[in-house]
């Protein structure tokens, strides 16, 4: 049997809230089902560089690398910023380091959960490409001006085209699990000329994956039909920034952050946390909803089952989000979705969902 070695940061605010959750939720998982994960435990929090100057290094990140997986909680605290006035980011800064080019993020309406929309069957998965876009020039030359400030976008084919590969792929898996199977890529060709070339590269991979269904909109009308018409979704995959505000705009549809999980990918590594942020104004206070933070920890190990052939991992996984799906079915709910459970009470009730 496998045992897998997996970084840990909790990071910020209720980051180490939902981690400490999820860990509970892994380790009786290991008692019930028998996988081995063994944890190493790592500080790069923005508290830690306001109090000892401190940030995650390249040396750092090839140590954590080497691991087959890392869970992160949340990390940043609005006080705390670098030298251009940015917020503190470790997971901005592993994207870059270790390539991870897709940031998946599913959603799915959950029986028990209030939606705003009229929809009753949301189920996407939104894919963000992460190491480039409106990214990519975020180890550019700064020169401070208060009159003046520029951003860089720009997209490459290489990195389309495995972001693509990755989207086709995921529709064609999903359609075994039984949605549709349809990739739709959100852009802006009509003004950007690296959204020319993104839309192109698009194109071309469609055609080679002509077993899947496909279709393209602007970012602008492709938001709007997310909100009044989120079922004609399954697979949607688009630029950095514009992923970023797409997949809340998703999240929105379906309760929120609070069930919104992700993993940042590449072919070789994985990240995997909540989509949610470090939350400061609730840290301490037990209220926080780890239910993202739980379904990001049963990405991981889907994605560890996928890649080493582990069906026990994948078991693992599937009976996590049965459990979810249950607890939040029969509750109690998160303050989030409108109840008053606090987050060991949520814990408490996915515990008790585990099949046996």
């Amino acid at each position: 049997m496998t045992q897998y070695e997996i970084a840990v940061i909790p990071g910020d605010g209720i980051g180490t809230e939902v981690i400490d959750a999820a860990l509970a939720v892994l380790k009786e998982c290991e008692s019930r089902y028998g996988i081995q994960l063994n944890y190493t435990f790592h500080d790069f929090s923005a508290d830690l560089y306001r109090r000892t100057g401190k940030r995650i290094t390249a040396a750092d990140m090839d140590e954590i690398g080497k691991l087959d997986a890392v869970l992160f909680g949340a990390m940043g605290l609005p006080d705390v910023r670098g030298t251009e006035g940015l917020e503190l980011g470790a997971q901005v800064e592993m994207r870059a380091h270790y390539g991870l080019f897709a940031s998946l993020r599913p959603v799915q309406l959950f029986p028990g959960v209030e939606s705003p929309v009229k929809a009753k069957d949301v189920d996407m998965l939104v894919i963000r490409e992460t190491s480039e876009g409106m990214f990519a020039g975020l180890s550019d030359v700064h020169e401070p001006s208060d009159e003046a400030a520029s951003d860089r976008m720009t997209i490459t084919r290489a990195t389309c085209e495995k972001l693509f590969d990755v989207a086709f792929s995921q529709a064609r898996e999903r359609r075994r699990r039984g949605t549709p199977g349809h990739v739709t890529l959100l852009h802006k060709s009509n003004a950007l000329r690296s959204n020319v070339l993104m839309e192109k590269v698009f194109d071309e991979v469609a055609a080679k994956n002509n077993d899947v269904g496909s279709g393209k909109y602007y970012v602008d009308a492709g938001s709007m039909y997310m909100v009044t018409d989120p079922e004609r979704y399954d697979v949607v995959v688009t630029e950095n920034i514009f992923g970023d505000i797409v997949s809340e705009i998703a999240a929105g549809l379906v309760g929120g952050l609070g069930v919104a999980p992700s993993a940042d990918v590449s072919l070789t590594h994985g990240v995997f946390q909540p989509s949610h942020g470090s939350a400061p104004d609730i840290a301490g206070k037990g209220i926080a909803n780890p239910t993202a933070m739980i379904l990001s920890a049963a990405m991981m190990l889907e994605w560890l089952g996928e890649r080493r052939e582990d069906e026990l991992c994948t078991k693992t996984a599937q009976n996590i989000q049965s459990a979810v799906k249950a607890a939040l079915a029969a509750g109690p709910q998160a303050r989030d979705l409108g109840g008053t459970a606090g987050t060991q009470e949520v814990v408490d009730a996915i515990l008790k969902n585990l099949p046996a």
